[in-house]
Parts: C-alpha cells; sequence; structure tokens
C-alpha cells in the first residue's frame, strides 16, 4: 500500500533539492572518510600479517643488549654483550634439538656500497651459503658458490637497475672498498618475520664477511626454523630456559612471529582507530548540518503540519513524516558515498600501500557497508527531535502562523 507521507517526504526534499544535496553533501563526505580510512587501516594489518606469516616457524634470538639499544642500531660485533657466542649458539642447536630443521647464524652490520660510481647504503648479511635458501628465496639466478659472490635484494636490484653478472664494491673510501659480484636476485620480503629485511640488503657469506669486518663467531642474531609450527612455543621455552639460567639479567631474547605480529598488529589497530575517529568527525558535523536542514523543514511546513493535524492526521504520521524525510537524505550521501569510497578508497590503498591484493577482501570492504550504515544511521538521528517537534504542534498555533 503506497505511504502518502513517504510522497510528502519525497515532495519537500525534491522541492528544497539544492538545500538538500547540500545537506547530504556532509553525508558524503563523512561515508568516504570512514570508509577509506578504515580500508586503509586494515589493509596496512593484512599485508603486514601475510608478510609475517612467511615466517611463521622462525625463531629469532638476539642479545638481550639489543633490546636496550636505539631503534635501527647494529650490534657491535666487537662486544661481547651484544653478540651471540660460539658457545651460545652450541646451547641453542643441543635446546632446539630435533624440533629445528635449521639453526642459522646470521652477521650483519650496516654499510655503505657503490654501483657504477653511484654510492647506495644498506645491510649486509651474511650467511653460511648452504643455510640461505633454509629461509631466503632467490627469484633470479643462483645461490653464492664462490667466496666473492653475493645476492641482492629486490629494492637494489630496482632501484639500481642490476643485473646477474653486476659488480658492487661494498664499503667506503675510509675503510676500504671490496668488490663481490652477483649471482642472484632474493624474492621480496617486507616486513619479515625473522628480522632479515633483505629488500634494501645484500647478502654475503660468512666467510667473505668474517674476512671483511672480523668478528668470527659472534653473530647479533640466530634463527632457529622449527619443522611443525605447532612445537615453536615449546622450543622457545627450553631455547630461553637453557641460556636465561638468571632471570634478573637475560641474555638473550627469545621470540617468534606472534610477538612481533602481536605489537605490530595493536599499533596499527590503534592508529586505525584514531584515524576513523578523525573521519567521524566530518560525520558530527554532517549531523549539525541534517539538523539544520530539518528544523528549517519543520518551520517552513508550520501551516501544512497544522492542516495534517486539524484534519485527524496522528502525530505518529506526522513524525515518521519528518523521518522519512531525515532517512532519504540519509541514503542518498550513503549511495553516493559509498561509491566515492570504492573510487577513493582503491586510490588511496594503492597509492598508500603499493597494492590493492587485500582491497576486495571480506576484512576490508566490509567498510564501505559499514560507513554507509553509519552514515544513514547519524541522519534519522539528526531527525529526531525536529520530527518530534513537529508531531508536537498545536494545530491551532500552527494554522495561525504566517
Amino acid at each position: 500500500m503506497k505511504d502518502i507521507f513517504f510522497d510528502l517526504s519525497v515532495r519537500s526534499v525534491r522541492l528544497n533539492y539544492l538545500r538538500s544535496i547540500l545537506a547530504s553533501i556532509g553525508i558524503v563526505i563523512g561515508v568516504i572518510a570512514i570508509s577509506t580510512m578504515g580500508m586503509l587501516g586494515t589493509n596496512m594489518q593484512l599485508q603486514t600479517k601475510d608478510q609475517l606469516s612467511a615466517g611463521a616457524n622462525t625463531i629469532v634470538i638476539t642479545p638481550d643488549a639489543v633490546r636496550m639499544g636505539p631503534p635501527g642500531s647494529s650490534p657491535s660485533s666487537s662486544s661481547a654483550s651484544s653478540v651471540i657466542t660460539k658457545a651460545q649458539l652450541s646451547k641453542i642447536k643441543v635446546a632446539a634439538g630435533a624440533n629445528a630443521s635449521n639453526v642459522v647464524p646470521i652477521y650483519s652490520t650496516n654499510t655503505e656500497f657503490t654501483l657504477s660510481s653511484v654510492p647506495g647504503r644498506g645491510t649486509i648479511y651474511g650467511i653460511d651459503p648452504d643455510q640461505i635458501t633454509a629461509f631466503l628465496t632467490i627469484e633470479n639466478g643462483t645461490n653464492i658458490e664462490g667466496v666473492n659472490d653475493a645476492l641482492v635484494g629486490s629494492t637494489i636490484a630496482s632501484n639500481f637497475n642490476l643485473k646477474l653478472g653486476s659488480k658492487i664494491k661494498i664499503g667506503s673510501a675510509k675503510t676500504g672498498r671490496s668488490e663481490v659480484k652477483i649471482v642472484g636476485i632474493l624474492k621480496e620480503r617486507g616486513q619479515a618475520a625473522d628480522s632479515v629485511r633483505t629488500d634494501n640488503a645484500i647478502v654475503v657469506s660468512d666467510e667473505w664477511y668474517v674476512k671483511e669486518y672480523g668478528g668470527e663467531d659472534k653473530y647479533p642474531q640466530v634463527n632457529v626454523i622449527v619443522k611443525d609450527v605447532n612445537t615453536i612455543t615449546g622450543t622457545e621455552q627450553v631455547i630461553d630456559a637453557k641460556l636465561n639460567t638468571n632471570e634478573k639479567t637475560p641474555v638473550v631474547r627469545v621470540s617468534d612471529a606472534s610477538t612481533m605480529l602481536s605489537s605490530i598488529t595493536s599499533t596499527l589497530s590503534t592508529m586505525t582507530t584514531f584515524i576513523l575517529a578523525i573521519g567521524g568527525i566530518s560525520l558530527l558535523v554532517a549531523a549539525t548540518s541534517i539538523f539544520n536542514v530539518m528544523m528549517m523543514s519543520v518551520t517552513e511546513r508550520v501551516q501544512e503540519i497544522g492542516i495534517l493535524l486539524s484534519i485527524g492526521t496522528e502525530t505518529g504520521e506526522v513524525r515518521r513524516m519528518f523521518l522519512y524525510e531525515a532517512f532519504i537524505l540519509g541514503i542518498l550521501g550513503a549511495v553516493i558515498g559509498g561509491i566515492g569510497s570504492l573510487i577513493i578508497g582503491y586510490s588511496v590503498v594503492s597509492y598508500m600501500i603499493g597494492t590493492t591484493k587485500y582491497f576486495f577482501l571480506p576484512d576490508s570492504i566490509i567498510y564501505i557497508p559499514a560507513g554507509m550504515l553509519i552514515g544513514i544511521v547519524v541522519c534519522v538521528v539528526s531527525g529526531l527531535y525536529p520530527a518530534w517537534r513537529a508531531s508536537n504542534m498545536d494545530p491551532i498555533d500552527a494554522l495561525r502562523s504566517e
């Protein structure tokens, strides 16, 4: 059955279409802000989880002194307190036992390098060539075979347009430069769970590293790759108990992907919530705009309201008429905002994250209907008081107004 009060609401919106459109714009902006920011934060979290899951079966062991160092600092290979020694490595191997498929000690330092006279800077990792493929993927080329062979990360290869056979001079004029030959390019790793971030790094053999930098059998990091991810917690506990015999002065820090994932996800979640709150401010502004429009509509239609009430129209029907109007404004803003969110959100995610791989996943795309629903609810709530005021007018006073 056709609802005449809905038709009256549509008529009011049409007669004041410019005002209605301007009021809906606030809802459009609010829906786009909330949806886009929500999708951006979710895509960041999904990308991080995906990257960290690649090392979900890896336990990372670092000297406890690293925890107290400044962010991004590399442990000095000359300091016993900031490295894992050969004796400690042996204990790690014993503690990991049959649960581990590989125990990989890793040398690392930050250094300068030169490619065709173009200077650069990145991380050098020294790893036993036989253990490189245990956790790194060579996308192009072969593994290290000779002492002067090296692998490079995808970012360095892309930035410097490197090819197999290219030569890199590692070091500075002050410390001296040594040349290595690229035999392989590594697959992109991103924020790797095992902290070995090779995208902007060069991987050399442990033999070459020790020859150039010294510090033999003194490792800034050891990776334990377990056979079964379900045994990772138990293996961590055994390693921790084996090396950290004194709880007050721990020797090493033992962590895995779940520890890193929990910390990063918590940070990203807080950031997403904060961004959503900023987007929510635009909806508050929109609510004020809708409230003003509805109050103006009530004021302009006082005599119409008086006539409706005087002929026996129930207060609830008058109230419904104005709520319909608020609902129509909400639908207009939400639909346009939803379409805008899809276009703008896709562009923002692509630009900010570099991939839209996760954009259409349920966890991400759900923000569009959620934002639309919030926009509609804001409109209806904003129209509650004007609708109540209209329905409670005295018919005689309303008819007398000019």
